[in-house]
């Protein structure tokens, strides 16, 4: 393959737009810029219009939706941690994110839940509580 392209001033303003409109961009959303902004314009012009323009549900509705949705499908952990930050700026709280996740524990299954906890848990920087004592053999149910 050649070289990189040299990212264009419109892909540079492009992205610093993205990153001030959602708060955060993703991996893809660079790459994007750099080799085909015009299909990243077209992908984001849809995401504009169903999660960032107002409309009836608030922004922090539509984090938790996010976090949710994403944790079902099994997302990237940095994927949904980025909406995790994005509501704790708009104020939803540490426990309210963890309560949209629990939703997926009946739809999604163990796994699935587990994995957005894993992501809520290095995000916000929770902690459990270690037993006393373990009888027998024991392992850690972490998500690696």
């Amino acid at each position: 393959m050649t070289a990189d392209p040299a990212p264009s001033a419109a892909a540079q303003e492009y992205v610093d737009a993205m990153a001030r409109d959602r708060g955060y961009v993703l991996d893809y959303h660079k790459v994007m810029a750099r080799y085909d902004l015009d299909v990243l314009r077209a992908t984001n012009e849809l995401v504009r219009a169903a999660y960032l323009a107002p409309r009836s549900l608030d922004r922090r509705t539509k984090e938790l939706l996010f976090v949710l949705s994403l944790t079902v499908m099994r997302a990237d952990r940095h994927h949904i941690q980025s909406h995790i930050r994005v509501a704790l700026d708009l104020g939803v709280t540490p426990r309210e994110i963890l309560e949209a996740i629990e939703i997926a524990l009946p739809e999604a299954g163990i796994v699935a839940f587990q994995a957005g906890l894993e992501a809520w848990r290095e995000t916000v920087g929770a902690v459990g509580i270690e037993p006393n004592s373990i009888d027998g053999q024991g392992g850690s149910d972490t998500v690696e």
